[in-house]
């Protein structure tokens, strides 16, 4: 099944209904004060570079890159639709996103995951995409329920894997 990644510039219902089943995801995997995933309004801000994998129309999955520091990006809202999970498209957008970051000439990629079980699989990914365990970084402070990974320096950037353009509308 075909599928594209864009940059999304605007929000859809559809896009902020997978991105409030993203924060649902997480509800139980640790209290509040240790989940740090960004409200929509946040990732729609001009600094902050939200894509989106569509698939038959349907959003699949979403990752975004918001600015920490000159040359230093971190790794949000990374989500695959649960029912296409295993299919390799988390794959697809992490590889995406770090491209995207090293054509713009970011040299290191950061993350915030949980520590939780139900995190397992995407730590496997970022692994074999060579984030290695890091320190908190940014703001963020020492947290059991935690994992902190980075990635530097990016490999480099190949051709685009996906559109600039804007977000659609009749989604």
């Amino acid at each position: 099944m075909p599928s594209e990644i864009e940059r999304v510039r605007a929000a859809t219902p559809a896009l902020a209904t997978f991105l409030a089943d993203h924060h649902a995801d997480m509800a139980g995997t640790a209290p509040a004060e240790s989940q740090h995933a960004l409200p929509l309004q946040i990732l729609l801000a001009p600094q902050v570079r939200l894509f989106a994998m569509y698939a038959d129309g349907r959003v699949v999955a979403t990752g975004a890159l918001a600015p920490l520091e000159a040359g230093h990006e971190e790794l949000k809202s990374m989500r695959t639709d649960p029912d296409r999970r295993g299919e390799g498209l988390g794959g697809r957008m992490l590889a995406h996103l770090i491209k995207d970051a090293a054509t713009r000439g970011i040299h290191r990629l950061s993350l915030e995951t949980g520590s939780d079980d139900f995190f397992r699989s995407a730590h496997r990914l970022y692994a074999r995409a060579g984030f290695v365990d890091t320190e908190p970084f940014g703001t963020y402070l020492s947290d059991p329920n935690s994992l902190f990974m980075t990635l530097s320096p990016l490999p480099p950037a190949q051709a685009s894997t996906g559109r600039e353009g804007a977000s659609r509308r009749s989604r």
